[in-house]
């Protein structure tokens, strides 16, 4: 587990950009067990790659016409039960950090592992997660 000191600015990149930080089982499992609406979560992580491309390019990508009803994180290696909660939702997909996924309707239905966002740049990212965004979130 990663001090909360060092990981709060982390945290707070997508907060303040209007992610809902999920810091329990219960709450991810309330987020995303509906099944109604579109759901974008990011698994952040104190990577590089999680720094320079992910968390910037999921920035860049909401400012879409197109975007997802609720944005909502999970840190891992800070929130360790809400993050292998979120997993679960992710199979088949193995755990990845960082990693972006969207749901609608209660299916996941785009996911970015940890190799779609290492050496990427942010736009890269960005102009992916529009592409889902503009296909299930209009």
């Amino acid at each position: 587990m990663y001090p909360l000191e060092l990981v709060r600015p982390m945290s707070q990149e997508l907060t303040e950009f209007g992610f809902e930080a999920l810091s329990s089982p219960e709450e991810v499992k309330e987020v995303l067990e509906k099944t109604d609406g579109t759901v974008l979560l990011v698994v952040n992580s104190v990577c590089g790659c999680a720094a320079a491309n992910a968390r910037p390019g999921a920035k860049i990508a909401i400012q879409n016409e197109n975007k997802p009803d609720k944005l909502v994180t999970v840190f891992a290696g800070v929130d360790a039960d809400a993050t292998a909660t979120a997993r679960e939702f992710l199979l088949p997909y193995p755990p990845s950090s960082p990693a972006i996924a969207l749901f609608k309707d209660g299916s996941l239905v785009h996911m970015l592992e940890r190799h779609h966002i290492e050496g990427r740049s942010a736009q890269m990212i960005a102009e992916n997660l529009v592409q889902a965004f503009d296909a299930y979130c209009s």
